[in-house]
């Protein structure tokens, strides 16, 4: 396994829409596995092949306590089932730092290919469902900071730009 580099706001390949995995075979799992190590490393909760540079639609995820429930989605689909929304703080792995107030649904249906390249369903609600929404939003080219202000939006940018100079 490897570390992967992770990819910071706001470098525009972060941008990239993420394209269908064709088939799961052992260079996707050596990816999955590779973005597992990079995610607790990181440490975070969830990681999506694009923050890491890799333009295919693959999410890792990992919500529990003791980092034991390892969840991999590949080609996900995600159907919302309760319009009921629900405020999240919620932080990214490629926005160091930074924490804001996120509305999303609270329960949706995710539709996906596991590590083997089964499909399977499931029906999260909380934090998980709030995770794989964070996730897959990756995969379409959007991050956390566009659902809120351009002023708030625009100051995170200003000092993440900042930081990623003093570091060169």
């Amino acid at each position: 396994m490897a570390l992967l580099s992770i990819l910071e706001f706001p470098d525009p390949r972060l941008r990239t829409v993420a394209k269908t995995v064709p088939v799961v075979d052992d260079r996707v799992r050596k990816i999955i596995d590779d973005m597992f190590e990079t995610m607790y490393a990181a440490p975070g909760v969830g990681l999506a092949a694009t923050q890491v540079n890799i333009h295919e639609q693959i999410i890792v995820i990992d919500t529990s306590e003791d980092k034991t429930e390892p969840l991999v989605f590949i080609n996900p689909q995600v159907e919302v089932i309760d319009e009921t929304l629900s405020d999240y703080e919620e932080g990214c792995l490629s926005v160091p730092g930074f924490y804001e107030e996120i509305t999303r649904p609270c329960h949706v249906r995710v539709t996906a290919l596991n590590r083997a390249g089964e499909q399977f369903v499931m029906e999260p609600k909380g934090l998980l469902a709030v995770c794989i929404q964070h996730e897959l939003d990756h995969l379409k080219g959007k991050l956390f900071v566009d659902y809120i202000s351009n002023m708030k939006r625009d100051r995170i940018r200003k000092k993440l730009e900042k930081q990623h100079r003093s570091r060169a």
